[in-house]
């Protein structure tokens, strides 16, 4: 182990620094980019519908992985936000149904 314990190793840190500025221009270019761009009736449909299909996207492989409890417990969750349209609720009830599919020996 070295005894300098409060070394810095450059080049860590320049990695660092270089995936901070790369992390900023994407997020500072995506606002200047959309800034420049006229907002069509599509294009904002499309941004509004965006959050939904990233969501799709990363539950729909988890599920189909997963099995039919997995599943279940989504539409649970799915149905619970779509009734009551809070998301502690929704978890909650998530979280139950997958209690209750395992107490069950699914």
């Amino acid at each position: 182990m070295n005894g300098n314990v409060l070394s810095v190793d450059m080049a860590a840190l320049a990695a660092f620094a270089a995936m901070g500025l790369v992390t900023f221009s994407m997020r500072a270019g995506g606002y200047w980019l959309m800034g420049r761009l006229p907002m069509t009736d599509r294009l904002r449909r499309g941004l509004q519908a965006l959050p939904g299909a990233l969501i799709v996207a990363t539950i729909v492989p988890v599920a189909l992985q997963k099995g039919i409890p997995a599943s279940i417990c989504m539409l649970v969750t799915a149905l619970a936000m779509a009734i009551v349209r809070r998301d502690l609720v929704a978890v909650i009830a998530g979280l139950a149904a997958a209690a209750l599919l395992r107490h069950f020996g699914f």
